[in-house]
């Protein structure tokens, strides 16, 4: 009877747990409900959505043109760095030794090196000074992966986003409705403050009473190409 009741009470105690985690659940999906409303986040959220193939192919395009220079760095560098490192240049650095010992570890080099900007000091500097012309890979590959992929692939993603956003007409209307609602509440929050009386009508001379005290109301005035004359 007595280990009845303590399964009982486990369940119990299940059950309640398992209660409480859907409550969290129910919660976090309310607030990420509430997070999305947001325009700035959502438009973040769809570009996102809406460029991940292009994203996608931009990596592996710098992924290419990575692993070319890569290439090159293991044919050329790479003896130089075996008999730098012979020296001891990097005695204190397991890793040096074979930082171009074959095309990927070549790769795993250039980006801390170029991208992260994490060995430049460590790894490029020490060649550099032993043999000046592997500065021609060092800053050719910085110059067409940092200035020239990575340049080129944000301008790809904005391209893509501002034409997939022409062709969401469903979000240009939403985009419409809400800047329609923001103009209308500015509007009513600048007529209340020309609405002297507080009738709710707007006559000819409060209307040019505010356009000569309201300064907010003075220059929506003016971007619409009116004045008192």
């Amino acid at each position: 009877f007595t280990s009845f009741l303590d399964f009982q009470a486990a369940s119990a105690g299940a059950s309640m747990i398992r209660s409480f985690r859907i409550i969290r659940v129910v919660r976090m999906l309310r607030l990420v409900k509430r997070v999305i409303q947001i325009k700035e986040l959502r438009r973040l959220l769809k570009m996102a959505v809406n460029c991940s193939r292009t994203l996608a192919w931009s990596f592996g395009f710098c992924f290419i043109v990575m692993t070319l220079w890569s290439t090159v760095a293991v044919e050329l560098l790479n003896p130089l760095v075996q008999e730098l490192s012979d020296a001891g240049v990097w005695a204190d650095c397991n890793d040096c030794r074979d930082s171009f010992s074959s095309v990927m570890l070549a790769n795993l080099t250039l980006f801390k090196t170029i991208v992260a900007g994490d060995s430049w000091g460590l790894m490029a500097v020490p060649v550099i000074k032993a043999e000046p012309t592997a500065a021609i890979i060092f800053i050719g590959a910085s110059l067409t992966i940092v200035y020239g992929v990575l340049n080129l692939v944000v301008a790809v993603v904005v391209d893509t986003f501002a034409e997939q956003r022409l062709k969401d007409e469903k979000s240009l209307a939403l985009e419409m409705e809400e800047e329609e609602e923001s103009d209308r509440k500015y509007l009513e929050g600048l007529f209340r403050q020309i609405d002297k009386d507080q009738s709710g009508d707007l006559s000819l001379d409060e209307l040019l009473t505010g356009a000569r005290a309201v300064v907010n109301f003075q220059h929506r005035l003016r971007v619409m190409d009116i004045d008192e004359a």
